[in-house]
């Protein structure tokens, strides 16, 4: 891990470790509604990933393997031998190579909005032209408005988010998008992670369509279910957040029964 990144993190309650890596934009808030859930029940612990919440970037360029790491790490300092990751879209490519490079650390995968493949071509023109934007300008409200609804969908919780991030001025978000659209494609190695997975998606999701999360259900070899939220977009936990902790609910029981 690059010596200069201070990970920050929220441990909450006791039990069996849930670690929780928000998507990209995201910071440990978009887990709230679950933390106050699952903290009743298990440890859970809520990470910033590199340049988001009160997480710095760092003083060098990262991926998501570095950031796995990261995790690792923090699990390491609270004294965590292994967890189920909940990882929602970034976060879920953290948690696929978390489980790659320390299986035995990894006791379940949660994939909410996630995928194994690369950022497509169209897509990465797209973004890195909103960062630029975004680096020059700052997060405007003609910025951050039109990709909170995309996001989040719900216009009132998507506003509440923008309003967020219009108050992280200063902070480069181009280091943590080069790491997003620069990803390297795992699908060929999902059938290396044998740990229990389920999947959780939005019918409505237009960051991360089911076509794109597709590889997961045909090649995770321990994938016990693959849910679908219809309406939701592409945080399907923050908008839909009973349907989502119910299925986390019975994906965790199946777990400790087996």
């Amino acid at each position: 891990m690059d010596s200069s990144t201070n990970v920050n993190y929220v441990v909450e309650g006791q039990g069996p470790a849930l670690v929780m890596l928000h998507g990209f934009f995201m910071s440990t808030a978009l887990f709230d509604g679950q933390a106050k859930l699952f903290s009743k029940t298990h440890t859970v612990v809520r990470i910033d990933s590199r340049g988001h919440g009160a997480t710095p970037h760092g003083a060098t360029p990262y991926s998501f393997w570095d950031q796995a790491d990261d995790v690792i790490a923090v699990m390491d300092a609270e004294g965590i031998d292994a967890a189920t990751i909940v990882g929602h879209s970034q976060g879920g490519f953290i948690g696929l190579r978390m489980a790659l490079n320390h299986p035995d650390r990894v006791s379940g995968l949660i994939l909410i909005a996630s995928e194994a493949g690369p950022s497509p071509e169209l897509e990465q023109q797209s973004y890195r032209e909103l960062f630029a934007a975004w680096d020059a300008q700052g997060p405007t409200a003609e910025l951050t408005g039109p990709l909170a609804e995309q996001i989040i969908g719900d216009p009132q919780v998507a506003a509440s988010w923008s309003a967020v991030w219009q108050q992280r001025r200063g902070i480069p978000v181009t280091p943590a998008g080069d790491c997003l659209l620069g990803r390297d494609d795992i699908t060929a190695r999902l059938g290396e992670i044998t740990c229990p997975a389920l999947l959780v998606r939005g019918s409505a999701d237009q960051a991360v369509s089911a076509e794109r999360s597709q590889s997961l259900i045909d090649h995770l070899p321990g994938l016990a279910a693959a849910v679908t939220v219809p309406g939701a977009a592409h945080t399907p936990h923050l908008t839909h957040p009973r349907v989502v902790n119910t299925a986390i609910s019975a994906f965790l029981d199946s777990c400790s029964a087996g």
